[in-house]
């Protein structure tokens, strides 16, 4: 049966999104003739990695990048006294029993687009067989992203395979993480071999395989079982999956960046003109977003065009992980924000000082030679104050007119708003080449993918081990979303959350020592994931059962 599609988004729970085919009437376009042509599917396909970026960067920042930091054992919740929501979640505790609702609704609003777009196939004609494989396998690379979104932050989901309205329960893991490969598998087969996709914020069949290592390394770690059984049969294992990543080193065209510390926006040659020390005794210059990171897999893009009405479309995370309320002169050239997520002092501890990317991926504010000069403690109430923040996704200033501006205004002119609040334009990078080798150095235990990673950055060589491997992945991949994860596939996240425990802290400028409470207890009860959201529940009608732990 026919259905209009607002009402059909409606049936599923789903808000419409105001991205979604904006220059589109929904109201005269329904299952039967949408889409109806080649223009109409390339905007469909739009849709789906608009949807899929807002439930990565939403606008609340409630989503698993930030699950991902605050959780995890090298970030504190940080904030207010009034932000509660991380706070008390980094201490397995719900303060909004619908916390992570939008980002529920982003994700289902992804894959009900996909399943619409794959129905419509058939009936469009295509301008080559080409142009329909590289749509199709981008359709299911974003699925399967967005069905391994859901299984890492809430354990399982229901798997919906059709754009018709269902009510379904969660599906099992095995279920879930089935249908997942199955769609990277069909992607990696459809999109061309096409060496380093020019085209910025596109899937390929490189970020696929990527995407592959990712969920089979979570899903084996995690569930003990390395063997994924497809639907409709066949299967995938460590064999499969290690071929991927090795195609993807070999002939993807990416690679690692030369310097380490060029792949993030305090690099760039603005602030470096403007006085910034750091970059001038480094000799730093940003490879930017603009196709000469070769580094970079895929990466979700924001606006610079941006206002209240739309701020969902700018880089909220980089505002969110920003020192609190400080004089930017004083802390040049980084800007202000809300103050969330300050860095554990036990990394830095255990972080080896002759490692680049430490100083690379954190600021000291008590160094002597701290590129936080002015530093305020306290500042607006700051809570969980360590002293010490990260600097991949942070806001960075540029000198202008006697002030300080983003330096997204800098490089995009007028059109990038004065307000800090709505001006960072930060690509969110989710898959880079160190990654890849990374992921093929722990499933081949061999450590010559990892010591090219360490080489990168001049440390010697190492002999593979579980811990060497742990190591380099937590010192490369600081701060990008990974390291909570990483915990919860190793079987070790909850004596990591529990280590906290104890580290000294400031809340409002008052010494004390972080109390987490019973993070073993409380990782066990839930699995380490995360609620899902109540209303969903209720308008499931109890179809839809929460997550362990969180009932």
């Amino acid at each position: 049966m026919k259905r209009i599609i607002i009402i059909m988004i409606a049936a599923v729970s789903l808000v419409a999104c105001n991205k979604f085919l904006d220059t589109e009437n929904l109201t005269e376009k329904d299952t039967s003739n949408y889409p109806g042509n080649q223009d109409e599917v390339n905007n469909l396909l739009t849709g789906v990695y608009a949807a899929a970026r807002a439930m990565e960067m939403d606008e609340n920042a409630r989503c698993a990048f930030v699950v991902g930091e605050v959780l995890s054992d090298d970030r504190f919740g940080g904030g207010g006294p009034d932000d509660k929501d991380w706070a008390n979640l980094e201490k397995f505790v719900l303060s909004d029993p619908n916390m992570f609702r939008d980002t529920w609704s982003n994700a289902y609003r992804s894959i009900f687009r996909v399943n619409m777009l794959l129905r419509s196939l058939d009936m469009i004609t295509w301008d080559s067989e080409a142009s329909r494989s590289y749509v199709e396998g981008q359709a299911y690379f974003l699925r399967a992203y967005s069905y391994f979104y859901l299984a890492k932050l809430f354990g399982t989901a229901p798997l919906v395979l059709s754009p018709d309205p269902e009510n379904l329960p969660r599906a099992s893991a095995d279920e879930l993480f089935g249908q997942i490969a199955a769609d990277l598998k069909m992607a990696i087969e459809k999109m061309p071999n096409t060496p380093k996709v020019a085209e910025r914020g596109r899937a390929s069949k490189w970020a696929a395989e990527a995407l592959m290592g990712r969920a089979y390394l979570f899903y084996s770690g995690y569930y003990k079982n390395e063997t994924i059984n497809l639907p409709g049969g066949g299967t995938m294992g460590k064999t499969e999956v290690v071929n991927y990543l090795d195609d993807c080193i070999t002939h993807s065209g990416y690679d690692l960046y030369p310097d380490f510390r060029n792949l993030w926006p305090y690099s760039n040659l603005l602030s470096k003109r403007d006085g910034y020390p750091y970059s001038i005794d480094n000799d730093l210059q940003w490879a930017g977003e603009s196709g000469g990171n070769y580094e970079t897999i895929f990466a979700f893009q924001n606006a610079a065009k941006v206002t209240w009405d739309n701020v969902g479309d700018c880089n909220r995370i980089n505002l969110y992980f920003s020192p609190r309320e400080q004089d930017e002169a004083g802390i040049f050239p980084y800007g202000k924000g809300w103050g969330f997520g300050p860095v554990n002092p036990q990394l830095w501890n255990n972080w080896p000082q002759n490692d680049p990317r430490k100083k690379g991926s954190i600021i000291d504010v008590t160094d002597a030679d701290n590129e936080m000069p002015a530093y305020q403690w306290a500042a607006d109430h700051q809570q969980h104050e360590s002293g010490l923040w990260q600097k991949k996704y942070i806001a960075v200033n540029v000198k202008k007119d006697g002030g300080f501006v983003n330096y997204s205004k800098e490089l995009y002119g007028e059109m990038v708003n004065d307000d800090y609040q709505i001006n960072n334009t930060q690509d969110l990078v989710i898959i880079r080449f160190a990654d890849v080798l990374l992921m093929a150095a722990e499933l081949k235990k061999d450590a010559a993918p990892l010591n090219l990673v360490r080489q990168r950055v001049g440390l010697g060589a190492v002999a593979y081990s579980d811990n060497a491997l742990r190591n380099e992945r937590r010192w490369e991949l600081a701060f990008e979303g990974l390291r909570y994860f990483d915990l919860m596939r190793w079987g070790i996240a909850a004596q990591a959350l529990n280590n906290q425990n104890g580290v000294e802290i400031q809340n409002d400028g008052v010494p004390t020592n972080l109390d987490l409470g019973d993070q073993v207890g409380r990782f066990n009860e839930t699995g380490g994931f995360m609620p899902i959201p109540e209303a969903e529940i209720q308008l499931s009608s109890g179809v839809l059962k929460q997550t362990p732990g969180w009932e």
